[in-house]
Parts: structure tokens; sequence; C-alpha cells
């Protein structure tokens, strides 16, 4: 039998092992030097004297930023229904209520005009999502967005390096972006994330509120030679930080970050070059003057394919192929859906596109006749 070919693998190599090593040997594996350093060189690589601050999750920067910017019950934050709950379930950590949208039937990222109609009184933030890497049309939204005071947190777990118009995402004209480095993502630090932000307020808050509140950094205070023990709580914080060990690993693969991008574009044009004429809806390549970053390459089976999304997926399986759904919409789920009274009808484009979405598999240590087979057995089941 063929082997199993994954949705998804990292791509780790010597010298991400020989980084987590040197850490450990270093006797200093929690948040410390190699964090710093992390940082430093991310907020380098995008530019635009932008700040970083290193997380545990991207889940845990979306909830600092939110919180930075003063979030709290009775606001309302728009979020597109076509994303990971994460995106929404930090607007509720704060007691405000995540109001859900649709998205564009092209992109998959969130409408403008639904952004629009949702905007009450009560709205205070958006954060629209890059959803598998293509960057959202943001000069629209943060013009529309500004016009009403309305503060903007990008969710860019799926979007790094991606550009939108030139900039890097990370150092638009937002108030936050927030980046992802779990397993499967372009980059990995196993677990992680990193608030980037061009504001010092936000910056500042989230720096204290990601170590319990403390008012100054403690992350030496174990190895100076001084006398370093007095800190100060001002504020109920969390255990949101990043230690050493992922940062090593962060930084090596932060050093790879352009190769990674483009064997991606070139895996990513080639399924559209050879799945083309299938009766697929391919994924919509950047605009001119921006870059996918290609963290996942979904397509929609239209209704002509003959065969229904959970058939394909288990065909794909049969063939020992992995794939994945991203994302079953929060207006399906029962939590969303109960709260907030919900149903598919008033999600029509999103809810479309997840009965007949697939992801393929997308990841940079795939090979180039893994990728073949692939394309080959999607074009027996669909031909």
């Amino acid at each position: 039998m063929n082997k199993f070919i994954p949705f998804a693998l990292p791509d780790i190599g010597d010298e991400e092992i020989e980084a987590v090593v040197a850490c450990l040997r270093s006797g200093w594996i929690t948040t410390g030097p190699e964090t710093a350093r992390f940082e430093k060189l991310f907020a380098e690589y995008l530019g635009g004297g932008v700040q970083a601050i290193s997380v545990n999750s991207a889940t845990a920067g979306m909830h600092l930023a939110l919180e930075a910017l003063g979030i709290g019950p009775g606001d309302e934050v728009i979020v597109p229904t076509l994303t990971f709950t994460a995106t929404a379930e930090v607007v509720r950590y704060l007691g405000a209520d995540a109001v859900l949208v649709d998205v564009e039937p092209d992109t998959l990222t969130i409408s403008l005009e639904a952004f629009k109609a949702a905007v009450t009184p009560r709205t205070r933030a958006v954060m629209p999502v890059h959803y598998g890497g293509l960057p959202c049309k943001m000069d629209a939204i943060i013009d529309f967005a500004r016009s009403r005071g309305i503060a903007i947190v990008e969710d860019a777990a799926h979007a790094f390096p991606a550009w939108y118009d030139g900039r890097l995402v990370g150092t638009l004209d937002s108030d936050a972006t927030v980046f992802s480095f779990y397993a499967n993502k372009t980059m990995t630090t196993g677990e992680g994330g990193m608030i980037v932000t061009s504001n010092p307020k936000i910056a500042e808050r989230a720096r204290i509120m990601r170590i319990h509140g403390i008012s100054r950094d403690v992350f030496d205070r174990f190895v100076s030679e001084r006398p370093s023990w007095f800190y100060e709580v001002v504020a109920p914080g969390f255990k949101y930080n990043l230690t050493d060990m992922a940062s090593a690993l962060g930084i090596v693969q932060l050093s790879k970050a352009e190769r990674f991008l483009e064997r991606r574009e070139a895996m990513a044009d080639r399924y559209t070059r050879e799945l083309r004429g299938l009766p697929l809806v391919l994924p919509v390549e950047a605009a001119a003057g921006s870059r996918h970053a290609w963290h996942l390459y979904v397509v929609r089976l239209r209704p002509e394919a003959g065969i229904a999304r959970d058939a394909l997926i288990q065909q794909l399986s049969d063939h020992r192929i992995g794939t994945s759904v991203h994302y079953i919409p929060l207006h399906r789920h029962p939590y969303w859906k109960t709260r907030y009274d919900l149903s598919p009808e008033q999600f029509p484009v999103a809810d479309a596109a997840y009965r007949a979405m697939v992801s393929l598999p997308l990841y940079t240590r795939m090979s180039d006749d893994d990728q073949g087979r692939v394309i080959d057995t999607l074009r027996g089941l669909l031909c």
C-alpha cells in the first residue's frame, strides 16, 4: 500500500534541533535571552518600526491585544464566522460579545458589506482573518473602521509572511496583528505566537499582562548578579509567556521564512495549474502588489462534481491521503449557535463554502512525488 501523505508536517532540521539543545544546555529554558532575541529579530524582519511581543499562542495574543484596547462587558467585536473558534472566544474571555458576519465568495475573507451592516453603537473592534494566508482587503476595512472609531486586531495566524499592497502583514495601519507559530503553520515554535503593534501603549500593556500583571521585566531576576527580587503586580494578568526553548526554535525557523514561502508558492502554483479543469473552485491568488502566505490550499467542489464533500474526503483517506476542513463555521457550533441564536441562512456564503470545501496537503517537507500523487488521485476521483 502507498505510504500515508499527512495533511501537514512541521519542517524541522538539524539547525533547529541544535538550537534547542544549546538552549537546554545553557541552563536557561523559560522566557529569557533567546525570547528577547526572537522578538527583536521578528520585529526587524517585518520592519516599519513595530514592536513584537511573544506569547505562548496566537489565542493568548488576540486576548492580550483586545484587553489592551480596553474591550470589556457591553462591547461588541465583529468576527467572520469562517474562522477557528479562538478568534471569537477571546472576545468572550473579556465579557464582550462576538458578532459573527459572513465572508466574501471569492476570497473567503471577511465581507466588508457584512462588517458595515453589523456595526452598532456597541461595536468597539473588528478582527479580520487573513484566511489561508490571503490578506483581507485591508484598505477598505481600515478606512471604514477608522471612520467609525472601531479598533482593528488582525488575526494573522495564517499570514506569515504575507504582503498586502507592498507592505508585510503586521506593518499595516491596524492597532495590532497576531501571528501563530503552531505546529502546522508556515513557521513554528511548536506552540506560540507573536503580537505585533506600532502602538507603544498596547505593547506595554501586553508585556505586563502576559506575565501575571507584573510591572517590570522579571525574566532575569533569577540570574542577576545584583538583588532583583522586588516586583509589583499592577493587574490580574495571565501566564502567556513564550519559553526560550520555543524561541530558539523560532529564531531558526524565522531565518528560513523566505525559503519556506517560496516552496509553498511553488506548490500552490502546481496545484492551481494541474487541478484547473476539474469541477473545483480553486483558491484565488493575491492581487498585484500583495503576496499569499499559502498556509492552506482550500478547494471547493462544484455541484457538477457528482460527489459530496464528505465522500471525497473519505475516498482520499482510502487512498492514504490526509485532508482537513477549514473551517466548520462558528455559527454551526453549539456554543455560538445557541448563545446568539444563529442559523446557516444568516451566513449563506460561508455555509455554502463549508459544505463544499477540502483543504489539501501543503507543507514544505512534502515531496514533488507526493504532491503528484494527490493531484493524480483527485483527477481519478473527479474526472
